[in-house]
């Protein structure tokens, strides 16, 4: 099943693709439907909705205050290669995201007044749909409920200012997510075998396959919850392939006016501007 989050007269709905045909489930949430345990990938008795025209929707993050957001950064060999690090890592480098980052499909990315260096990174989401602790590799895949996409919008010099990552991954309305939840039945095991692509005003700057992570999806889950309990509605920001704007000579960021799409195969394209933050006047 396939499921997206809105914004409509000030409240937040959701919708359901049932049999092509998209229906309102009303202001009941993405997060609260997978916390409630139910089966996500049987929406059967969803026929008898209204139907909605997505279209005509403001499209919102699909879950705007998860319990955590972890990401994974240098998840692929030829981005590991591009980085300053390049060396494979041993051990996944994880780093939080928080909920202030997060934007929905179709909402500008914001280039922040205090930088230029604006990145993308595409990016596969898994969405934990059942809890747990050390959790065995052999089941990691039964605590995910779906997919989705990510546009990890990376403030460079940030970034860089020291060894731990946060503050140039979380300047506000820099994270977008979406447009699509889609249920782990509907995608190959661990959704591994996908092609994944960010495009710049139509350009390809990164293209890839997600079964190229170094860590895959369920040995992401097994090392993460060594050590951390993970929570149904938990969203794992699974790493990017290489392209990124920093790497590339002479760089390239993003900036306003630019259109930025990230497509994953069988899942959708997460389209996305970029504009100047405001300018804030001090009083």
């Amino acid at each position: 099943m396939r499921y997206l989050s809105y914004v409509r007269d000030g409240s937040t709905g959701t919708a359901v693709q049932v049999d092509s045909v998209w229906r309102d489930m009303g202001t009941v949430s993405l997060l609260s439907l997978i916390q409630s345990g139910q089966d996500l990938s049987n929406a059967a008795n969803a026929t008898s909705l209204p139907e909605i025209d997505i279209s005509k929707l403001k499209k919102a993050p699909l879950i705007a205050n998860p319990p955590k957001i972890i990401c994974v950064g240098l998840n692929y060999l030829d981005h590991a290669a591009e980085s300053p690090y390049k060396d494979t890592p041993a051990y996944p480098a994880v780093f939080p995201r928080f909920a202030t980052t997060l934007i929905g499909d179709g909402e500008a990315i914001e280039r922040p007044l205090i930088s230029e260096e604006l990145d993308f990174e595409g990016e596969l989401v898994a969405i934990i749909g059942k809890s747990g602790r050390h959790i065995p590799r052999e089941k990691a895949l039964e605590h995910v409920a779906g997919y989705s996409i990510f546009n990890e919008g990376s403030v460079r010099d940030y970034q860089f200012k020291s060894p731990q990552w946060t503050v140039g991954k979380n300047f506000d309305n820099t994270g977008a997510f979406g447009p699509y939840f889609v249920t782990s039945d509907e995608l190959p095991r661990g959704a591994s075998g996908l092609k994944i692509e960010t495009r710049l005003n139509g350009q390809v700057m990164q293209s890839g396959n997600t079964a190229d992570m170094i860590f895959p999806v369920d040995e992401l889950i097994a090392t993460l919850s060594e050590a951390i309990t993970l929570q149904a509605g938990d969203v794992l920001v699974t790493g990017t392939p290489a392209g990124i704007g920093w790497a590339r000579k002479p760089p390239l960021f993003m900036k306003e006016g630019d259109i930025c799409e990230v497509e994953i195969e069988s899942i959708g394209i997460l389209t996305n501007p970029i504009r100047n933050e405001a300018k804030l006047t001090i009083k």
